[in-house]
Order: C-alpha cells, then structure tokens, then sequence
C-alpha cells in the first residue's frame, strides 16, 4: 500500500500531541456534514467486541495526572516527526511504535500511531492502537474520540458511541466529543433526541453558532419541540420615567460596545 505525503502542517499537528497535551494527541476538527441536517510493543489489550456490538465500559478516571516526558522520550518522538515531515510514513510508524514499547506509560505515541494508521486506511489497526492508547490512559478523552471516528469509520456504531460518552465521561467539557456524537447519533443511530442533547451541549461550551445552530432548529422542528422563547424585559414600575432606558441597558448617547461594532476577524487570523 502506498503511503500518503506527510506535509510539515500534519507533522507539526502530530508534534503538539506530545508538547501541548501531556501526552495526549488532539482531535482533528470534525468535518461539518454535507447536509443541512447534522452529519458532523503495547500491553496486551482485551479482545474487541464484534462489529455492531456495544463494547463494556471501561473505568475511567477524570483529571489523572499525565507523566511528565523525559528528554529521551522527547527525541524520539521528534524523530519520528522529522520522518513525517520528509514523507516516511513506514519509518515514522517504526519510530512511533519503538516510543510506545520503550514508554509504556504513555498513551500519545499509540494516538498518534492510531491516526497515522487511520490516515493510511488501516482501520482495524488504527482501532487496535487506540484502544491499546485507551488502557495505557483511560482518563485520556482525545484518544477516546479518537478510537469513536475509528470504530465509526468502521461501520461499529454502538461501539463509536460507547467511546464518545467515554470521553465525556472524562472531560464533560471535551467538545469534538460532544459533536461526534450529536453526528454519529443523528445519521446512523436514528437518535434525534439524542443528538439534540449533544449538539446542545456542544454549543453551550464553543459558544459556535453555524452550523450547529442550524442544525439544533433542525431536530427541535422535527422532535416537534418548540425554541425557547426570549424573556420579556420587565414592565417600569409605578412613577418610573417612560423615558429612561430600561436597567442594565445604556441610554442611547452611551458609545456602543466597541465588540459589538468591531469588523469580524479576518478568516485564519
């Protein structure tokens, strides 16, 4: 199989596993869906279930402290990036997996090998490696919605779901986790309410208004659940001036919110 050109942009991507994350490699963005409608070496590891089937919850634990990388770990790993960066996706792979037999208290390498994997169309060895990843750090919620794309890629959509809430379960706040499920749930669990909640959560912590906006209204039409509707401001009370403004909103000669009159950023600024 041929492997595929690493540039410098994936190569630094998969060098920030390592520097920014303690160890812990970041979600890609999730690729928004085409439709209007939401679309969005290692210890031994247990058996995966059979495809379709909801793997076992796995004891996670929230906020573990992460290992901290020792210089030797650091330069292999480097290494290994530098082989990325020239376009050796077969050396790279070799370098990932000598870190992880070498550095077994640590789930990055086996992410970063999981995606390299993944990238090469190696699915089942991508989901091998990941939940290799997944028992080295259970509290580790990147390479747990990490291992849910994979197990999705896969056709395995209860497991995928199963990963997901994994690593809410971890990082409640962990947004492309949120989102994944709101997506995975949507199109091919048959879930809306479901999805509703996820894509709901995953708004309130991103504050991201398109496209999941769209497709929050989407689902509540078709739950045939209604939005919420703005409250009203409070009536003046008795003797109070018609003509003042409202509390907590400034009179009209007040200079407006330099934020809100501001020209918006340009794109990938």
């Amino acid at each position: 199989m041929s492997s595929p050109t690493w540039n410098s942009r994936s190569a630094a991507w998969l060098a920030a596993a390592w520097l920014l994350a303690g160890c812990s490699a970041p979600a890609p963005r999730p690729q928004p869906p085409a439709k209007p409608v939401p679309v969005a070496a290692a210890p031994a590891t247990p058996a995966p279930a059979a495809a379709g089937t909801a793997a076992a919850p796995v004891a996670v634990t929230p906020g573990a402290p992460r290992p901290e990388v020792p210089p030797a770990a650091r330069a292999d790993f480097d290494r290994a990036v530098r082989y990325m960066r020239s376009g050796n996706a077969t050396e790279a792979e070799l370098g990932l997996k000598q870190v992880a037999l070498q550095y077994p208290q640590f789930a990055a390498p086996l992410v970063d090998l999981g995606l390299l994997q993944r990238k090469q169309g190696e699915l089942e060895a991508a989901e091998q490696s990941l939940k290799s990843a997944v028992a080295r750090e259970s509290g580790n919620a990147v390479a747990w919605t990490e291992l849910g794309v994979t197990q999705r890629m896969r056709g395995e959509f209860k497991d995928a779901a199963a990963s997901y809430e994994q690593a809410i379960a971890v990082e409640p706040r962990y947004a492309p986790a949120w989102r994944n499920l709101g997506v995975l749930s949507d199109l091919y669990l048959g879930d809306p309410q479901r999805a509703l909640k996820a894509f709901e959560q995953y708004r309130s912590i991103t504050g991201e208004d398109k496209p999941v906006g769209n497709w929050i209204a989407e689902l509540r039409q078709r739950l045939g659940i209604k939005a919420p509707e703005a409250v009203p401001a409070p009536a003046p009370g008795p003797g109070a001036d018609p003509q003042a403004p409202a509390s907590g909103t400034p009179p009209a000669s007040a200079p407006a919110d330099a934020a809100a009159t501001a020209p918006n950023p340009a794109p990938g600024g």
